[in-house]
């Protein structure tokens, strides 16, 4: 297991390396002069030349490489071209709201959905199934500002029980951070949670015709037991990568709810690079999201060893 554990992480060295030459390149190849496409329009020569020294866009590209990749791996993401304001730490401001979210969405997420899937799966073709199923499809079906709002008029507006906007950090309570979190979750939730009983009861419906699913039944294991530990376990992996990859994308594209919540995420951040061409950044971002789908891919993969034993050899 071991062995299989550091051939995945020396699998994500070469990929993030890529991604990093990616991102480098990304404002050195765009067309045109790099200082002037910052600057914009009105910039005049002298501001110019400020943003060529100060960025290094001077020195041979390889250099400039080199550099970059040396402040890189220091922890160094460069200085906002708006604000000045170091990029690390307006990410640090910024990443704790959005994961805070993203762990309570995919955390009812899970809850709800898997238990909905088993049960969909056990019943299948009966009002159980249908009731899921349909749930699914309305959850698929309808755009998530759509149901932010909904949720916003009849929680906030008209019964006057939660906040309207907002956020408040987990170290300030439970409760104020749930009063101010739990709308953008279930915003979020409502199609993650079509997702997974979607893939649950897929999975389950395959597992449940096993042999041993038989065996265990005929040697009077009970419903439950049968449900979720011989079968669910087995359907474990189509449903461990949805949630893992569910959760990537809750990180990195949280844009419309953290609009709607006013949330300060790092969605709404990349929103703000992106409008005021801050390129620092936006490369920076590039670089958290990436690096988050290939850590949650990775801890994807480890955990296939822990459902299904012959991932291991």
């Amino acid at each position: 297991m071991l062995a299989y554990i550091l051939k995945r992480i020396a699998a994500v060295i070469p990929v993030m390396l890529l991604v990093a030459v990616f991102v480098f390149l990304l404002l050195r190849l765009t067309p045109g002069d790099p200082a002037a496409i910052i600057a914009g329009d009105a910039a005049t020569p002298a501001q110019l030349e400020r943003i060529r020294e100060a960025m290094g866009l001077n020195q041979p590209i390889h250099i400039q490489f080199i550099t970059w990749m040396g402040a890189l791996l220091q922890g160094d993401l460069g200085v906002s071209l708006i604000s000045g304001v170091p990029v690390i730490d307006m990410m640090s401001q910024r990443l704790g709201p959005t994961i805070s979210i993203a762990l309570l969405t995919i955390t009812i997420s899970v809850v709800l959905a898997i238990p909905m899937g088993v049960a969909a799966a056990w019943r299948r073709r009966s009002w159980i199934d249908y009731c899921v199923m349909s749930f699914s499809v309305l959850g698929f079906s309808m755009p998530v500002f759509l149901v932010g709002y909904l949720l916003l008029l009849l929680f906030a507006v008209n019964l006057g029980w939660l906040p309207v906007q907002g956020f408040t950090p987990i170290s300030k309570g439970i409760v104020p951070f749930l009063e101010r979190a739990i709308l953008p979750a279930l915003t979020l939730a409502s199609i993650y949670i079509a997702l997974i009983a979607r893939m649950t009861r897929a999975s389950m419906l395959e597992v449940l015709g096993e042999d041993y699913v038989r065996t265990a039944r005929a040697k009077g294991a009970g419903e439950r037991r049968v449900l979720f530990i011989h079968a669910l376990r087995n359907a474990a992996i189509p449903i461990v990568t949805i949630v893992g990859t569910g959760f990537a994308l809750l990180i990195s594209g949280v844009v419309v709810t953290e609009s709607i919540f006013n949330i300060p995420g790092i969605g709404r951040l990349t929103v703000d690079a992106v409008l005021a061409r801050d390129y620092p950044v936006i490369q920076a971002m590039i670089l958290l999201t990436s690096a988050i789908y290939v850590l949650i891919n990775l801890l994807i993969d480890i955990s296939y060893t822990i459902f299904d034993p012959r991932i291991r050899y």
